[in-house]
């Protein structure tokens, strides 16, 4: 059990800039994730074992990508007793990212406005910070179970890479955290890089997915393992657009026989680009994704659709705006398999982390 309760620390962070909060926070949890001061955040796993898209989860409880962009706190976010942490977006090149200002608070609504832009320190930094990680460490150890917790590594492209070449920059990334991953998830719904939501739609996405397959299975012929790829989409899609990315995940995720092949899920949902629910507030008018609270509804939404054009087996992790342990339960009531948390992380602190695992073992 954490040691200092969030409730004392998150005024202090409150006060600071959201982006310097970001960076102390990580800080942090990078100096202290190998030592005995990490028990000031960590927390006993909830033991509820899933078994999705051929690997086995611990619980259905995982970390958000964004958080931790170049994979500098693995083992610290995994003390919170998460099943599984995802680290990145990670670019196959270094970039700054967006202009700061460019993280804001929306307490009254209990949400998040972000315009990073996929700021990270590029692909070799980022390999080599998972390599470092005592959970890999341990994954290539003999010791039975030793790195129960899994990993995924999300993918995009840099913003200087002209929309049409961005199959070049996903398969630089997956040839470079294939060996690494657990699974990979493929960004492509990030509303802070230019034209990237373009690649959603039908020709776009089919002819992406077809190359990730095709790099793939030369990668699983290569290492001798064959990991699942989850496709990270936005909350902004209408019912049609939904169909369609459907569809397109049934193509490749779908043997000849029509059941699921453990080659693909979807992650759903990305931030917004809506302000209907946060009209009138301080920085509601900013640029960027809206994250938290105001999300859940429609998030929801968009896995309800999913599951329904998917069928019941097609693997699905749900995030987006899950600020309560009930809020994880209605995730998983509107379809998902597991659920990811990230904004209720800054605003509930990691106890959430075991609340949400403990409830939905209970409830499911």
């Amino acid at each position: 059990m954490a040691l200092v309760p969030y409730a004392l620390t998150r005024p202090f962070l409150f006060k600071l800039d959201p982006e310097a909060a970001h960076e102390l926070t990580l800080h942090s949890l990078a100096r202290t994730q190998g030592s005995a001061l990490k028990w000031a955040y960590a927390s006993a796993r909830v033991n509820d074992p899933v078994e999705l898209a051929g690997l086995t989860f611990p619980n259905r409880v995982g970390m958000a990508a964004g958080l931790d962009k170049n994979a500098r706190c693995i083992d610290g976010l995994g003390a919170m007793g998460f099943g599984f942490v995802e680290v990145g977006t990670v670019t196959p090149l270094a970039q700054p990212g967006n202009p700061k200002p460019r993280m804001f608070r929306l307490p009254q609504a209990h949400a998040l406005i972000n315009r990073l832009g996929f700021n990270n320190d590029g692909l070799a930094a980022f390999i080599d910070n998972v390599r470092q990680s005592r959970l890999y460490q341990q994954s290539q150890s003999s010791a039975p179970d030793a790195s129960p917790m899994l990993l995924g590594l999300n993918i995009g492209k840099n913003a200087s890479t002209p929309i049409e070449r961005a199959a070049d920059d996903y398969l630089t990334c997956l040839d470079g955290v294939y060996p690494y991953a657990d699974y990979v998830t493929v960004n492509i719904s990030s509303p802070n890089t230019k034209n990237l939501r373009s690649l959603q739609s039908d020709e776009a996405l089919d002819s992406l997915l077809g190359a990730i397959s095709e790099r793939r299975e030369r990668l699983a012929q290569q290492h001798g393992k064959r990991i699942p790829i989850f496709l990270k989409i936005a909350p902004d899609l209408d019912a049609d657009q939904i169909q369609v990315i459907a569809q397109t995940l049934k193509r490749y995720g779908l043997d000849s026989a029509g059941q699921v092949n453990n080659a693909w899920g979807v992650v759903a949902t990305n931030t917004t680009l809506s302000r209907e629910a946060v009209k009138g507030l301080a920085h509601a008018d900013e640029a960027g994704g809206l994250s938290g609270a105001p999300v859940l509804a429609m998030s929801n939404q968009v896995v309800s659709q999913l599951r329904a054009a998917l069928g019941p087996q097609f693997p699905i992790i749900g995030v987006g705006g899950i600020m309560t342990a009930e809020d994880a339960v209605s995730k998983i009531r509107a379809g998902a398999d597991l659920v990811q948390i990230y904004t209720g992380l800054i605003y509930q602190g990691p106890a959430l982390v075991k609340q949400a695992a403990s409830l939905i073992k209970k409830t499911f």
